[in-house]
């Protein structure tokens, strides 16, 4: 099978340049990201040495799971044996490992992924090495701690706005799970007065992701976010809401820092640069001098950041979680 069929897009460091090398004396992982709209795959050791491959996530979770398995193989027939797979998935899922329905997607309205079991696809197709699971958003949260721009903290939150909003909340070094895991794009934040827009979300209309997520936007403006003017009223709207959304997590959570990854917040036409200042100048309103900290005053561009890893957030933590549970193994 031809590797052309997976858009494979290759990172090399000198662990694979100038001359041959041991594989057996490396610690490759495999990643899997698997989003709402596509699967980013990934085998290597770390941000530096990666091959990346993307596939749609379709409708199919069987034939989704089939060609992201396959690549797998494929690239560890390439380029050495896989001593362990991290899957960071969208949801919800199931994280109880007591559950019989551990490693599925839960109650997504995404179609045909309704009760998927994702982590069992991948078990049963690499049965001898440990499969680690996690949400997508946990994930880049412990890729972004190991590697990127929560190095060296132990509380801090990482949210992802694209197709739906989730955020990953790493407590003590560890990421929260709790009854599930935590659902904060779902939140109930106040409206703008004046804004009639329902919201999009199935489940609760004008939560958080409701009015501020990739299909939100799109709904309200006819048009989807890179597409957006700079000067149009919806971004105004995206910034005060998700203002309010990070005022709620700040004062519930009390994170040394927030990473706001996704699409929606590289801005578009307006620029992720311009769209960080208004929801920083937004949360400084929201929370109206409230909560007392440096980190909030002078300090707040460096507290609401953009991921480390870039658009590489999510795979890249998918293989932490490997690379985790190696450890964990010993």
């Amino acid at each position: 099978m031809s590797h052309n069929k997976w858009d494979i897009m290759k990172k090399q460091s000198s662990l694979i340049t100038g001359g041959e090398c041991d594989m057996s004396e490396k610690l490759l992982a495999g990643g899997i990201e698997a989003g709402g709209t596509k699967i980013v795959c990934a085998v290597g050791t770390g941000p530096d040495d990666l091959t990346r491959a993307v596939f749609q996530s379709g409708s199919d979770p069987d034939a989704a799971m089939r060609e992201v398995t396959d690549w797998l193989r494929a690239e560890q027939g390439r380029r050495g044996t896989l001593r362990a797979v991290g899957i960071g998935s969208f949801g919800p899922v199931d994280l109880d490992p007591a559950s019989p329905k551990y490693g599925f997607i839960t109650s997504t309205p995404k179609p045909g992924w309704r009760d998927a079991d994702v982590l069992g696809r991948v078990r049963r197709a690499f049965p001898e090495i440990p499969v680690a699971f996690d949400t997508d958003v946990n994930a880049a949260a412990l890729g972004e701690r190991r590697w990127g721009a929560a190095k060296g903290l132990d509380d801090f939150v990482y949210i992802t706005i694209g197709t739906g909003i989730g955020a990953g909340v790493v407590a003590g070094g560890r990421p929260l799970h709790g009854l599930v895991h935590p659902e904060a794009g779902h939140m109930r934040i106040p409206r703008v007065p004046g804004d009639d827009f329902p919201g999009v979300c199935p489940y609760h209309g004008d939560c958080w992701e409701g009015l501020c997520s990739g299909p939100a936007i799109k709904s309200r403006t006819g048009f989807a976010a890179t597409e957006i003017p700079p000067d149009s009223e919806a971004w105004r709207l995206h910034a005060r809401y998700t203002a309010l959304a990070l005022g709620n997590i700040i004062c519930a959570l009390s994170p040394r820092r927030i990473i706001l990854g996704g699409s929606v917040p590289k801005g578009g036409l307006l620029g992720g640069e311009r769209f960080f200042a208004m929801v920083r100048a937004e949360v400084q309103d929201v929370l109206n001098g409230y909560v007392v900290s440096p980190a909030l005053e002078q300090g707040i561009g460096e507290f609401i950041v953009p991921p480390g890893l870039g658009d590489d957030a999510g795979v890249c933590g998918a293989l932490s979680l490997a690379l985790d549970e190696l450890d964990r193994a010993g």
